[in-house]
This record gives C-alpha cells, sequence and structure tokens, in this order.
C-alpha cells in the first residue's frame, strides 16, 4: 500500500481524499495556488506545496509542476479527483513514466474513451446500445444537413472534443442543421482547439442515467447500480439519486451488463463511468465514459456502503476487488444537491467573496460504511467482524466476516470551505455537496428539504432557495421528469414566486414568536423606570414587508409560555401554531417543533435599511417582517413610501469579480444590444451589453479592477 499521496485537485474533492486516506493511515500532500493558500485542503493535508499563481493555466492545470511536487515530497502516487488534469491521457502516461502510480485508470483507457468519435466505435464493437448517427467527422454544412435528413430529425449536433455544453446544438430542420454545424464547429475550435464534429439521434423526454463501474487490474469488473443525473441547468448537473426513480429493473440490469462489457472492453482499473441518455420508453443507448471519479459518487456510497476512493486506491495498488457483483447490496435512496455560490434571483450569475457565515447541518454519514459481503483486502469499516491481518505485506488490510452491517440513514456533507474562508473567482462556484440517505425517496426527499433549511450561508449568494423548489416542485416529488425539466418550468429565470410556501403563515408565525421571546427577554432587565418598563404582548401586528410599500398587516394573539421550556401558541388569522423552541436569540438557525412536528428555519435581523425587520426564511421561501404593536402597525400605514434612488443612469456590476474589458469610451453613443463591458468570475466571461440607447458619461472603473454586487462601472448622460 501507498505510504504517501499527493492530490492533485482542490477544494471538496481534495478534501474528500484526504480523509479516506487518513482513514487508510496514507499521508497525504496537498497543492496549492496562491489564491488557495488559506484554503481547507491545505490545512487538511499533511504537506502542502505551493504551484504557482491563481489562475488554473499556471497551477493546477501545470503537470511538471505536480510531478516534481510528489518528487520532492516523496509521494508514491497522485489522485487528481476530478476536473483539471483527471482526464488528460498525457498526463496519467507521464505519471506513470516519472515512476509514480496515476490513482485512476491506465492512460490507454482515457485515450481510448477521451474522444467521443472513437469511443462510440468501440462501446459498438463491444456490444453497448450506442445513438444512430453519423460517428465521422463532418467537413461541410451541406453533408451535415444530408447525414442530418439520413439519420432524421431531430439530432444532435456535437463536438468531438466537447463537455460541459460547449459544441453542441440540436436541430428540427435542414435550416436549423446547417446554421448549427457552422456555430458548433467554430465553437469546439475556439473551446477546445478540435472542430471535428459528428450528428446522432436526439433522443426526446431523454433521462440522463449514469452506470458507476469499477475494475482492477486483474481484469474483475462490477457495476455499483445508477444515478439519475437528469435535473440539469445548460447541462450542468443540479441535483443527482441514486437509484433511478425511473428505470425497471430489467433496464437497470441490462445497463450494468453493458458497462461492464465496456470497462472490459478498454481494460478498465478504477472507478469510471458509464453515461447514458435513456429514452421515454426505457431505450438506452451510450454517450460517453467518464474515466475519473464523478461529482456525484457519494450517491453511490451511500446506496452501497463502499467507499470510492478507497476501493481507486487498492486497485491502483494493485488489490483485486475485494467483492463480486452478487456481493452489491442496494439499500434505501440517496439524493444530492449541488450547493454552488450564485445568485438564483440574478439568472444564477457567480457570487464570490467572503463566507461571513458557513454553518452546515448537522451530519451522521461517512463515506465506506460497507454492506457487502465477505472479502479479503477489502479495508472497508462498518461490514461486521474485522479482523486484523496481523504480519501481512499490508498492515491495514483487514478480513470482513460475513456480517450484514444495517443501511446508515441520514445527512452528508462534502465541501472544501470554511467559515471566514474566501470563495475565489478563479475557480468553479461549488461551495459544497449535500447528501442525504434516506429509506425511500419520499424520506429522502424530506430529509433533503430539512437539510437545506438548516444549510446556513451568508456573505455570498447560494442556489439553496433554487434546489428547496426544484425538490418541492410535483412532478420532481412524482419522478415524472427529464434534462428539459428545468427549461421547461424555469425558462423565464427563478424568482421568489416561483417557491411557494406550503403554508406561509407559518412564517409569519415565527416572526411574532421571535418578537415576543425577545419583549420576554428585555422585560427581565433591572432598573427600567416606572411606567416606562418593557411589558409582554399579547397581541403584535406582523407587517411583512413587499415591493413598493405593498405591505400585509397580519394580526397575531399571543399566549404565554408554556410549561415546557420555550413553547408559545401563535395565532395568526384565525390558525394556531403551537411553537416550540430553545433556539437563543442572535442565533440565525432555528429548529423545534411546530403542532408537534419538527421544522428548522432560519431567522434574522433584516436587511441594511430596515434593522428592525425580521427575515424569515424555510422550505425556500423568504419573507422580511415587522412585528410591532398594533399601535405602531397604525403609525406605520401613515407613513409615506420612499422610492429607491433611480439607478437607470448607471451600468452595475451584477456579480463579484473581474474587469476585464470595458468597451466603450466618455462621450459615445451606445445602441441598445451593445457591448459595454466584460466580467470574469468563476472561470466564465459574462458580457453586459446596453439595455436602451444612451451616451456614455462617465467611466467609473477600468479594465483589471476587482468589482463587488452592484458597484457602479459606467455612467450615463
Amino acid at each position: 500500500m501507498f505510504k504517501k499521496i499527493l492530490i492533485a485537485n482542490r477544494g471538496e474533492i481534495a478534501c474528500r481524499v484526504i480523509k479516506t486516506a487518513k482513514k487508510m493511515g496514507i499521508a497525504t500532500v496537498a497543492v496549492y495556488s496562491e489564491a488557495d493558500k488559506e484554503a481547507r485542503h491545505v490545512a487538511l493535508a499533511d504537506e502542502a506545496v505551493l504551484l504557482g499563481p491563481a489562475p488554473s493555466r499556471e497551477s493546477y492545470l501545470v503537470a511538471d509542476k505536480i510531478i516534481a511536487a510528489a518528487k520532492a515530497t516523496g509521494a508514491d502516487a497522485i489522485h487528481p479527483g476530478y476536473g483539471f488534469l483527471s482526464e488528460n491521457e498525457a498526463f496519467a502516461r507521464r505519471v506513470e513514466e516519472e515512476g509514480l502510480v496515476f490513482i485512476g485508470p491506465k492512460h490507454y483507457s482515457i485515450a481510448a474513451m477521451g474522444d467521443k468519435i472513437a469511443s462510440k466505435k468501440l462501446a459498438k464493437e463491444a456490444n453497448v446500445s450506442t445513438i444512430p448517427g453519423w460517428n465521422e467527422a463532418i467537413d461541410t454544412p451541406e453533408q451535415a444537413v444530408e447525414i442530418a435528413r439520413g439519420v432524421g430529425y431531430p439530432v444532435m449536433i456535437k463536438a468531438s472534443a466537447g463537455g460541459g455544453g460547449k459544441g453542441l446544438r440540436v436541430a428540427f430542420n435542414d435550416k436549423e442543421a446547417f446554421e448549427g454545424f457552422s456555430s458548433c464547429r467554430n465553437e469546439a475550435r475556439n473551446s477546445f482547439g478540435d472542430d471535428r464534429v459528428f450528428i446522432e439521434k436526439f433522443v426526446e423526454e431523454p433521462r440522463h442515467i449514469e452506470i458507476q463501474v469499477l475494475g482492477d487490474s486483474q481484469g474483475n469488473a462490477v457495476f455499483l447500480w445508477e444515478r439519475e443525473c437528469s435535473i440539469q441547468r445548460r447541462h450542468q448537473k443540479v441535483i443527482e439519486e441514486a437509484p433511478s426513480p425511473f428505470i425497471s429493473e430489467a433496464t437497470r440490469q441490462a445497463m450494468g451488463a453493458q458497462a461492464v462489457q465496456l470497462a472490459k472492453a478498454v481494460k478498465y482499473q478504477s472507478a469510471g463511468t458509464v453515461e447514458f441518455v435513456v429514452g421515454k420508453d426505457q431505450s438506452f443507448y451510450f454517450l460517453e465514459m467518464n474515466t475519473r471519479l464523478q461529482v456525484e459518487h457519494p450517491v453511490t456510497e451511500c446506496i452501497t456502503g463502499l467507499d470510492l476512493v478507497e476501493q481507486m486506491i487498492r486497485v491502483a495498488a494493485g488489490e483485486p476487488l475485494g467483492f463480486t457483483q452478487a456481493d452489491l447490496k442496494r439499500e434505501g435512496w440517496a439524493i444530492e444537491c449541488r450547493i454552488n455560490a450564485e445568485d438564483p434571483f440574478r439568472n444564477f450569475l457567480p457570487s464570490t467573496g467572503r463566507l461571513v457565515r458557513y454553518q452546515p447541518p448537522a451530519t451522521t454519514l461517512e463515506a465506506g460504511m460497507s454492506r457487502v459481503g465477505p472479502s479479503t483486502g477489502s479495508g472497508r469499516t462498518g461490514s461486521g467482524v474485522a479482523e486484523m491481518s496481523v504480519g501481512a505485506a499490508n498492515p491495514l488490510s483487514v478480513r470482513a466476516e460475513p456480517v450484514e452491517a444495517q443501511p446508515t440513514y441520514g445527512v452528508r456533507v462534502d465541501t472544501g470551505v470554511y467559515e471566514g474562508g474566501e470563495i475565489p473567482m478563479f475557480y468553479d462556484s461549488m461551495i459544497a455537496k449535500l447528501i442525504v440517505h434516506g429509506r425511500d425517496r419520499l424520506d429522502a426527499i424530506a430529509k433533503m428539504r430539512e437539510a437545506l433549511n438548516a444549510f446556513v450561508i451568508r456573505g455570498i449568494s447560494s442556489n439553496i432557495p433554487f434546489q428547496a423548489a426544484l425538490l418541492a416542485h410535483p412532478k420532481f416529488v412524482a419522478g415524472d421528469f427529464n434534462t428539459g425539466f428545468i427549461a421547461e418550468h424555469y425558462g423565464h429565470g427563478f424568482r421568489a414566486e416561483d417557491v411557494p410556501h406550503d403554508d406561509p403563515l407559518f412564517l409569519v408565525a415565527l416572526a411574532a414568536f421571535v418578537r415576543r421571546k425577545a419583549r420576554e427577554r428585555a422585560a427581565g432587565i433591572t432598573g427600567q423606570l416606572q411606567g416606562h418598563d418593557v411589558a409582554h404582548a399579547d397581541e403584535l401586528v406582523v407587517v411583512q414587508l413587499g415591493e413598493q410599500g405593498s405591505h400585509v398587516h397580519h394580526a397575531v394573539r399571543l399566549g404565554e409560555f408554556g410549561a415546557l421550556k420555550g413553547t408559545l401558541d401563535v395565532t395568526v388569522s384565525g390558525k394556531t401554531f403551537v411553537i416550540q423552541s430553545d433556539t437563543k436569540l442572535g442565533e440565525v438557525l432555528m429548529t423545534g417543533t411546530v403542532n408537534g412536528k419538527p421544522f428548522s428555519a432560519q431567522v434574522e435581523r433584516g436587511p441594511a435599511r430596515l434593522p428592525l425587520a425580521l427575515r424569515v426564511s424555510h422550505n425556500g421561501t423568504a419573507i422580511d417582517a415587522l412585528a410591532l404593536l398594533p399601535r405602531a402597525a397604525e403609525l406605520l400605514r401613515l407613513m409615506p413610501y420612499k422610492a429607491p434612488p433611480d439607478l437607470s443612469k448607471f451600468l452595475l456590476s451584477p456579480m463579484p469579480g473581474l474587469l476585464a474589458e470595458v468597451s466603450v469610451a466618455v462621450g459615445q453613443k451606445v445602441l441598445a444590444g451593445e457591448k459595454l463591458a466584460v466580467i470574469e468570475a468563476m472561470k466564465m466571461e459574462n458580457i453586459l451589453v446596453a439595455t436602451q440607447d444612451g451616451v456614455v458619461k462617465d467611466v467609473l472603473a477600468k479594465k483589471g479592477d476587482s468589482l463587488a454586487v452592484d458597484q457602479s462601472i459606467l455612467a450615463f448622460e
């Protein structure tokens, strides 16, 4: 077994690999860029090596620096994580040539699956179902139209080297095929330096379902069931679950068998994923193989009890798989939500900056709580009676007796951040992965909704409200969705009204509860002037604040705090909520019970413009409210509405980021739709355009400036 591993990555996946390595007694080396010098993975590792400047092309993508770091620290092997160099065939080969071990598949397997055209040919030869299409590079748009007609519309035009939604178009007729080919080819050339394009049948109402495979150097291969990855926004996965709520057991077994066939055909040694597109009739076709660990691997770990990172390490060290297909059991249902640093209410623009507060929900799950049958050298915990192999070459190997362990249900958080840390603009937007394991799908959904309620993130925006909306959507709950789900239901963008609360008066009751609790505490302060002391309030008016002064007043009656500590009856519009909570005033996360059922919500002081207001959030819905005495509420009705300042004459930065370009000058006339500036954030260029005609009066920021949200860039006459 390895003594020391270098992790050629950052963020949550680096932390994830370090955690398993420590469990196995293996020392770890982290690498980092200048932007990540205070990162969590750097602190967790036994050693850390600086690679270079913040941009990944000068740090995490420089193979020479990573290999030099491994040699300098005496590492035996390199784990690439996902992204960066994880599927780089040249890097994997170079690692081996330098006398190190690449913890992943062999370079020839990566090469075989890295080219979409070649991989489809290989899959076909291995008797894997492939989508009808033309798998040779296409030269002209005229040829593309001819081929599209032969395949039958609709068709998908794809770049051979594409990924992440780039170099992909869907065409429903000759005109779209002609134009789509040209734009797809140009985009592929600019993004990947490879302009080869092919065409395949577009599967209508498609599901994106992937099979996790695991192979060793002895030729053994198994599949670890499937993951449903159809909830995507712009081809990026948002929610993943295992198993799929759609496919039958027969389809599952057939997909798994074909995935294993493909893995054996390329002599696959490690964890990998075979991706399929599945039609509404459960017909399935090979898409591609990801020759690395997937972001969503934790849901597979939950339902199988395996630690996939540990399995990768053991396979790379030459150990055979410690189980067969028959040993693998599937227990319960797991769901993963990707918690990203983006503002869903601003069209998911990136949000970078300092995590002023970061409090994930309480966790109960770890990777590797195995329920697999008897095996030798599996290194699993929780699988029964574990006997140490005394005097063996690998002192960490254990023999797991065939005692079946019970599945563990609960919450898991994989993250690479901490409270007070920075979310830098140079890398992807992931803050954490929130994973739950339930007895069945409805139990997992309920657990995830409650875990999202308990996830406190402040200082930056996150997509938690959007995740809450998805989980509450009736079609998601019913399992009735495909890859077009988000585009269909949220094609207009995401708004607060897209998250309707099933009982909005509960948020009003929470505001009244917190206000009453604050008055109780204030009433107990000694030394108050007689006649001016704070008294208990049996009646309050909760003013739910709306846009442009359109407030809603709720009359609330309050009981007395009951014998059970922190219990109060709150009646709103004739509905009584019996709320019990011991949460201290000032804590954002509020937990307790309402009418006997547990809840988690977030309550805090409102926005800076309304310091006396409370912001109450639950199930993705948030309200700003003032809890006032009745007389104060009457006076509030008489207050005139103060309109916010007119900012229509300014170009404001919609996100924090680097001002990469100012495209106009003082005195220049601009037309609606004309480019004004470019902001770089989280590996994306965001072009700001004029919303109306105008003349530039002043340039208020210069190229290279780091911008805050709503910072002025330009002023117009």
